[in-house]
């Protein structure tokens, strides 16, 4: 134990505290067990690390935050470590990266809910960053686990991050009710069509604090491991379809934007349609893929999206950055923000996207007139280079301060 206590401490020590996330106030760290998930590098262990440097004297032994991934796990198991720490007096463990505890199992699911059960007053920080394990392991913890999602920063979050600009989220609702106010406190302190161009490239995952040299390659890293580890380990995909795989993702990339055609797709790449339309889901579960339905509620195995968008736009340009079409830019964007607290659908028939059954969204640039969504009830346009709201033509870097 005093070997993971030295380790916490020093992790603890070279953690800063100087910029944190907001999503710190949203947890409820007093929770008996909490579980926090998200794709890699959007700041998971940054932000436990932080809550507990922030709450406990250095050197607490009432706390003990540890990787799952270091070598002090393969000689004992998750249960003998909390038992250890409860018997020394711990009240608060924080295991991170938990996914990588004993690789190709479920296990570390079915030791935290013993855990939970054997010991009732230890809390448990619990985070990971496959999403494709943690689904996995869901069953087990469902009814147990307060569990946390998080996603890479907004454009709202990201001027706080690279240009110390502090602004208040806003809902959609009053986006579209009062979308002057907001112009206004925004462009009162900054030009936000200028830094939301830089956004799109650069500024979704905060690791762009660490330099800007590696930025698009720990990207391209983290969706290659995706592909060609977790895949073929986690969802059984054959690993003579790997390629295939970064083939479909290259023409998600390059078409203008993707309306999926299965049947092209399946012939394009020699695999059959249904296998298609399992590995875009795949992928979706792992956050690589955004996936649009015309109509949730009829979702099924075998259903195929009707549109499909890469997570966030600093992918698009971390994979594809000598050929980024400006319209795929301008949605994976609209989309990646509106999903995270919205239900989004394929517009199909009428304007690009349909919002939580109610709105209807066209997205474009300055010269997006209403043509396409004219007399419609509920319906505005997101503009890109466009500085101020004008009716219901509001500029697209709104919807950047959803969250």
């Amino acid at each position: 134990m005093d070997t993971l206590f030295r380790k916490s401490d020093r992790l603890l020590a070279n953690t800063s505290t100087g910029i944190v996330r907001e999503k710190m106030g949203e947890i409820h760290w007093n929770s008996r067990l909490i579980t926090i998930i998200g794709a890699k590098g959007v700041g998971k262990s940054t932000l436990i690390k932080q809550y507990l440097k922030l709450n406990y004297q250095p050197g607490d032994r009432r706390v003990l935050y540890c990787s799952a991934d270091t070598v002090d796990f393969s000689t004992r198991t998750l249960v003998e470590l909390a038992e250890e720490f409860v018997i020394q007096g711990g009240e608060l463990l924080a295991i991170d990266e938990i996914h990588k505890y004993k690789p190709g199992t479920t296990d570390w699911s079915r030791e935290i809910k013993e855990i939970y059960e054997l010991f009732p007053d230890l809390k448990l920080i619990v985070s990971g960053s496959s999403l494709l394990r943690l689904k996995e392991g869901d069953a087990d913890l469902s009814r147990r686990a307060v569990k946390y999602t998080m996603p890479g920063l907004s454009f709202r979050e990201a001027l706080r991050f690279y240009h110390a600009l502090s602004f208040p989220v806003w809902t959609l609702e009053d986006i579209l009710a009062r979308p002057h106010d907001l112009w206004q406190m925004v462009s009162s302190k900054c030009k936000p069509v200028a830094l939301f161009k830089e956004y799109l490239e650069k500024g979704y995952y905060p690791f762009l604090l660490e330099g800007e040299g590696e930025y698009y390659t720990k990207i391209e890293q983290v969706v290659n491991y995706i592909i060609e580890t977790e895949l073929p380990q986690i969802c059984k995909v054959d690993v003579a379809n790997v390629r295939k795989l970064q083939a479909l993702i290259a023409m998600i990339c390059s078409e203008t934007p993707f309306e999926l055609n299965a049947n092209k797709i399946a012939s394009a790449l020699e695999i059959g349609r249904d296998t298609v339309v399992e590995y875009l889901k795949y992928l979706g579960d792992a956050k690589v893929l955004n996936l649009l339905y015309s109509d949730k509620k009829r979702i099924g195995k075998l259903s195929k999206p009707d549109k499909v968008y890469l997570e966030n736009p600093n992918i698009l340009y971390a994979l594809a950055p000598a050929k980024v079409e400006i319209g795929t830019l301008r949605e994976t964007f609209a989309v990646d923000c509106i999903s995270e607290s919205h239900v989004v659908e394929y517009g199909k028939t009428q304007g690009d996207f349909k919002v939580d059954s109610r709105y209807t969204f066209e997205i474009g640039g300055r010269s997006k007139d209403f043509s396409q969504i004219a007399g419609m009830k509920d319906s505005y346009i997101f503009a890109d280079d466009w500085d101020m709201p004008d009716g219901a033509k509001l500029p697209l870097w709104m919807l950047g301060f959803l969250y």
